[in-house]
């Protein structure tokens, strides 16, 4: 059960991408799939899934990004950098619980380390586990709340020195939140639609479901519905939820191009945290192979580098990923949760790098 869009009313999509993308939908099995390609702001939106379409097209429900989040709170983090109101290097304890007393390298922990997971801190924190295990497959986030994580990063004991190693930190992510919010005296949740989701007209994403019917149902492997996530005090580093056309704005932006439905130039400050964003920052790996942004995945490919970002949730995916070079955009979605010999994120991933 597919469909193929072109979205964008004043441009008819390409049928040469709208061929490709049938075909690599081909190659994943879920429930329900889209597959969406913005080039120079032409977009192709691809449906399909072995669900029947239910009333509200697929494109049109949010889907759980999970940690494809986390370039949400990397342009939060840069714009307020850019607008004076915190600083890279600001110590997220200060920040936190200013006078509070913490292990010396939590001190050394600044807001850069959190965001670039090079901070030292765990995945998650080490007493998230014993309440997440019995119910790890419907609601191991929900019952670990905002002040467990707040706590947990002023009690902890880093792995590595700050700065020195990079490892992948949910946790990292969501102290970030919590102290971008201390910081500024505003909800998270306010925070990211004012800076972020308001000046880009992302209208139909949030961080919370939204009203029924208007969000894409995730599954487990054997197809049976997952009800929707809970992140419990994990929101910056998971909670978002998004169209895959919202999830196209939002692609676009950090490409350069002009907002089509709005001439004025934007914020300078957007301008400025859209750029920033995009700048490789850090290596790791063997040779240093491996490069990322401020919060972007980078790596080469014969038509320029490509930044993305995946994620998944108890039953959903997500890529996100843009090549700046040649203004190729596509965001992903699929409802079936991650498995081993999953093709999702290698398929969008080839529509991002194998194709001119």
């Amino acid at each position: 059960m597919t469909d193929v869009t072109a979205v964008r009313a004043d441009t008819p999509g390409s049928p040469d991408t709208a061929r490709l993308l049938a075909e690599a939908a081909r190659a994943v099995d879920a429930p329900d799939l889209v597959l969406a390609v913005s080039r120079n702001g032409v977009r192709t939106v691809h449906t399909g899934g072995s669900a029947e379409p239910g009333p509200v097209p697929r494109e049109l429900l949010g889907h759980e990004l999970g940690s494809a989040s986390k370039p949400f709170a990397g342009l939060l983090l840069a714009r307020l950098v850019a607008q004076g109101r915190v600083r890279y290097a600001d110590r997220a304890a200060d920040l936190l619980a200013p006078g509070f007393p913490v292990h010396p390298a939590v001190r050394r922990i600044t807001l850069r380390h959190l965001l670039t997971h090079t901070s030292g801190l765990p995945g998650l924190p080490a007493d998230f586990y014993p309440q997440a295990v019995p119910r790890w497959s419907t609601d191991p986030y929900g019952g670990y709340p905002a002040d467990r994580v707040v706590r947990a990063f002023l009690r902890a004991r880093p792995r590595h020195r700050p700065g020195t190693r990079w490892h992948y930190s949910n946790f990292a992510v969501s102290v970030l939140g919590h102290t971008l919010a201390a910081a500024t005296g505003t909800p998270w949740e306010v925070l990211l639609h004012q800076q972020v989701l308001a000046p880009l007209g992302l209208d139909a994403t949030r961080v919370r479901p939204g009203p029924e019917g208007a969000d894409a149902v995730g599954h487990r492997r054997d197809g049976a519905p997952v009800p929707a996530l809970d992140t419990g005090g994990f929101t910056a580093a998971g909670a978002v939820r998004a169209t895959p056309l919202d999830l196209l704005t939002f692609l676009e932006a950090h490409l350069g191009g002009p907002d089509p439905r709005d001439p004025t130039p934007r914020d300078p400050t957007l301008s400025a945290a859209l750029t920033d964003v995009c700048r490789p920052l850090l290596r790791r790996g063997l040779r240093h192979a491996h490069t990322h942004t401020l919060t972007w995945f980078h790596h080469p490919s014969p038509y320029g580098p490509v930044l993305f970002h995946a994620g998944a949730t108890l039953g959903q995916q997500a890529f996100l990923g843009f090549r700046p070079d040649t203004g190729l955009a596509v965001a992903a979605t699929a409802t079936r949760r991650v498995h081993r010999a999953d093709t999702f994120v290698a398929t969008a991933y080839g529509l991002l790098t194998e194709s001119p």
